[in-house]
């Protein structure tokens, strides 16, 4: 049951966000002419927050009123179909100001709960609640890619397991650049679900170039998780995670067999740094032969000769330059995941408001600003999605996101024009 990601799409996709300050909205919005112009200025230098058949002409539709925020929102027509127009100062569906929730959903990026945000900064903590999974509606890879040339090549998925009421739940996570750009709750790690949960992913990305298709993507090596990918994209290649090799003989021996393990872990790490296919292939084949002759213990001969027997899915990551060998980029992201999910005691509602909760994270951690220094060795550039794009609609992180989550992140026409 992943479909909240999409069923909306049709609804959010009429809602354009643009970055108008306050005190220039409140002078343009009201005459037309004069909101046109600003409009058709910010057309020539952010084209992509737009819907498609805006640069053959628009219309001026009719003009709103928003009594809890005092503002007024104009619509516009392009191609017989209507537009909202918001500034980026205000949170979807008029809710509130920018300026008054920011600094409480950045420290979301911190899982500071929502009680401590009430005490903090008012209302009640269902509010920021729903303040936070309304951004769950966007479309995660439209909103943090703004270009349909840097989709990735090259993946890594996983499944975190959770909870949702005392019941096991999978998060099926997908990963690139520095990026989550997948997130979907399901209920089973089976094939059938984790095709529909990854398909999210699948039907996201394809909405911004519709024959798109990675050409690699690391998996550690569960057979449901492999088949979902395949059949989801047909020419993919299907890679193996080496570190999880590792891992699953430092769990076993790091301790007991401490000699053993350095020395298999540096032998180990050696073939990783193979410059080839061949040499990659023959030191492992040169590896699993000292095994059999040195003293190693059992469950470490056969957890290598695993790796012999699958060679063919790590060694096919030497075909395709900047392909990930390992899932270290997933497991980073991971852990932050795990500790967002351990301090709320994981999911309490529906699949669905898990799946909008755990989307609207995702989108935080990829908008909300790193800390400083991380910043100054990033050139300026400030959170994940702007180091993926290289550059920035606005200073503030949260418009940023929001202008970036324009019509929904989806850019297509909807279906159902009114």
């Amino acid at each position: 049951m992943i479909e909240p990601a999409n069923s909306v799409a049709a609804r959010m996709n009429r809602t354009m966000r643009l970055p108008f300050s306050r005190d220039e909205y409140d002078q343009c919005v009201t005459d037309p002419i004069v909101f046109r112009k600003a409009i058709d200025q910010m057309a020539e230098h952010h084209r992509r927050i737009f819907p498609e058949g805006f640069q053959c002409g628009y219309k001026m539709k009719d003009i709103r009123y928003s009594k809890r925020l005092g503002i007024c929102v104009r619509r516009i027509r392009v191609d017989g179909v209507s537009y909202t127009i918001q500034p980026s100062f205000v949170m979807p569906y008029m809710t509130g100001m920018v300026a008054n929730v920011e600094k409480a959903l950045f420290l979301r990026k911190f899982n500071v709960p929502y009680w401590a945000l009430a005490y903090c900064f008012g209302k009640d903590p269902i509010h920021w609640y729903r303040m936070e999974s309304s951004l769950g509606r966007f479309s995660i890879v439209g909103t943090t890619i703004q270009d349909s040339r840097l989709l990735p090549h090259h993946t890594v998925a996983d499944e975190k397991h959770s909870w949702r009421n005392g019941e096991k739940v999978y998060c099926a996570t997908t990963v690139a650049s520095g990026c989550i750009l997948g997130a979907s709750v399901t209920a089973s790690a089976g094939q059938e679900d984790l095709e529909k949960a990854y398909g999210v992913f699948k039907q996201e990305a394809q909405t911004i170039k519709p024959d798109y298709s990675p050409e690699t993507v690391n998996t550690d090596g569960w057979l449901a998780t492999r088949n979902a990918w395949k059949t989801l994209f047909p020419n993919i290649t299907l890679l193996l995670c080496f570190l999880h090799v590792f891992i699953s003989i430092r769990d076993r021996s790091s301790k007991k067999f401490k000699e053993v393990f350095a020395a298999v872990s540096e032998k180990l790490w050696n073939c990783y740094r193979a410059d080839t296919k061949c040499s990659f292939s023959q030191r492992v084949r040169r590896l699993c032969e000292w095994s059999r002759k040195a003293e190693i213990p059992v469950f470490i001969v056969d957890k290598l000769e695993k790796l012999r027997n699958n060679l063919p899915s790590f060694s096919e990551a030497y075909d395709f330059p900047g392909a990930l060998r390992t899932s270290n980029m997933l497991d980073r992201l991971m852990r932050r995941m795990d500790r967002r999910l351990f301090s709320a005691q994981y999911f309490h509602g529906t699949l669905i408001s898990a799946n909008l909760n755990m989307r609207a994270w995702t989108l935080i951690h990829n908008f909300a600003p790193f800390n400083p220094q991380t910043i100054r060795l990033n050139k300026g550039l400030r959170s994940p999605a702007e180091k993926l794009n290289g550059f920035r609609y606005h200073s503030n992180w949260l418009q940023n996101l929001l202008i970036s989550a324009s019509l929904g992140g989806y850019r297509q026409s909807p279906p159902n024009p009114l």
